[in-house]
């Protein structure tokens, strides 16, 4: 017990300890919003602009994706690059307690996998969505939505799904819809 007291007292000389306590921290962290974010609004308004119509935070679905086309049997999951480790300049450590947000990282990304997967098993058509692809210059991100249309449409190439994925999601034949899946898959990873 005094080896933590001494670890405490060192950390809190050096400044890293929460400024709050616990129960505020856990309020906090608790009223973080997991849907109608500003990046998924962003896309939403987009695509129905575009004349997407879709579902909202579907629960009958695995991992209730962000945003559901049944006419494209389709899903999107509008990742937050921080919560999700996406690598990009928003995917931080955290520099208190980092034993317990590289766990909650990797549990994060293994659910991710799995809902995903359970997904592809029922003939869903995935696809991940980044916080950054949708909060940089206007250009990026028409780009990232004129690429999602064409994903919805089945216009995009598996060259062009692969470019700039940096995820570990396996891709699924795309020509196959409405729940034929085609047994071909490349991974890439």
């Amino acid at each position: 017990m005094a080896v933590w007291n001494i670890l405490a007292a060192i950390v809190e000389t050096v400044g890293l300890m929460d400024t709050v306590d616990q129960k505020i921290r856990s309020k906090i962290m608790a009223s973080v919003g997991q849907k109608d974010t500003k990046p998924e609004m962003v896309l939403r308004k987009a695509l129905h602009r575009m004349g997407f119509r879709y579902v909202a935070n579907d629960k009958r679905l695995p991992g209730s994706p962000d945003l559901v086309f049944p006419k494209y049997h389709a899903v999107i999951f509008v990742h937050g690059c921080f919560w999700h480790r996406h690598g990009c300049k928003y995917s931080t450590m955290p520099q208190t307690r980092r034993y317990f947000w590289e766990e909650k990282f990797e549990a994060n990304k293994r659910r991710d996998l799995r809902k995903i997967s359970d997904l592809r098993k029922k003939g869903w058509n995935v696809k991940v969505v980044w916080e950054c692809k949708l909060k940089g210059s206007k250009n990026q991100v028409h780009r990232e939505i004129s690429t999602i249309s064409k994903w919805l449409k089945n216009e995009e190439t598996p060259s062009s799904i692969l470019s700039g994925a940096n995820t570990k999601w396996a891709l699924k034949d795309r020509s196959s819809r409405k729940g034929k899946m085609k047994s071909s898959r490349c991974k890439t990873y």
